[in-house]
């Protein structure tokens, strides 16, 4: 689709080898983690704002089941009771999803990017000519005839798949910035039975996602398993900064839930 190469997959390719040509020792993973760098600071507000959307949603959780359970017979009335409450608590729903979806075309693209995109012949390496018209004016130019190392640090092939190591590291990462945002959830209420099944789905995806980001990244070009573990590695330091001044809110047993009325 050319939209999608005019839009996404010629801006990061493009990007990606001014990194690389332009950094010291020309290394293609230190390019990587430059782009992924930015393109998470690009992302960094609503990234913060999905964060806190999340939060607020595990803290008002509770006080949704009562509505969800006063207006269990009648589903009309139960979502204008909870769009009411979602103004009311200043919560957007959807708003967690938001980095998710903004992420998922770059993913694509980077996909591209790695797989299609860094073809190298093995003879001259250079980029594939047909890469090379991707380029912009004077990076077109330099790449006729600058030579491309597809290696990490000397030793890591981004262009390869199946490699181990960066996909496990990428799924610890996974799991660690999972752990972290569950173990912000705020305390159950005594007798809360009614959050045991959240709480369950919440801990099997903390297990779920990093056996995911492990199958994907081994199937994947490396490139994008050390851009997941990058940006991954950024989204945990993003939670610490954001929890370290916002502490989640603790419920108080017995105090009454004043809920909103919709006439």
């Amino acid at each position: 689709m050319e939209w999608f190469n005019i839009i996404l997959y010629e801006p990061l390719f493009n990007t990606l080898m001014f990194l690389y040509k332009n950094v010291p020792g020309q290394d293609l993973g230190v390019a990587i983690i430059l782009l992924t760098l930015l393109i998470k600071f690009i992302l960094f507000w609503p990234s913060l704002s999905a964060i806190h959307s999340q939060q607020k949603m595990q803290e008002i959780q509770p006080k949704m089941k009562e509505l969800q359970d006063k207006y269990k017979d009648n589903r009309e009335e139960l979502s204008k009771q909870l769009m009411a409450f979602y103004k009311v608590h200043k919560v957007n729903p959807f708003s967690s999803c938001l980095p998710l979806l903004l992420q998922l075309p770059i993913l694509i693209a980077l996909y591209r990017v790695f797989f299609a995109g860094i073809n190298i012949d093995p003879t001259t390496h250079l980029l594939a000519a047909d890469q090379v018209t991707h380029l912009y004016g004077s990076l077109r130019t330099a790449f006729e005839t600058l030579q491309v190392n597809n290696m990490f640090l000397g030793f890591v092939n981004l262009t390869a798949k199946h490699n181990v190591i960066l996909a496990v590291l990428a799924g610890a990462a996974q799991f660690w910035q999972s752990h972290m945002m569950l173990s912000q959830r705020p305390p159950k209420l005594p007798g809360a039975k009614d959050e045991d099944m959240t709480a369950m789905v919440s801990r099997n995806t903390m297990y779920l996602l990093p056996v995911m980001t492990i199958v994907f990244g081994w199937q994947f070009p490396a490139g994008l398993a050390l851009y997941w573990l990058v940006s991954t590695v950024f989204q945990v330091a993003q939670q610490y900064y954001y929890f370290k001044w916002h502490k989640p809110k603790q419920q108080q047993p017995g105090q009454p839930e004043v809920l909103p009325k919709v006439s």
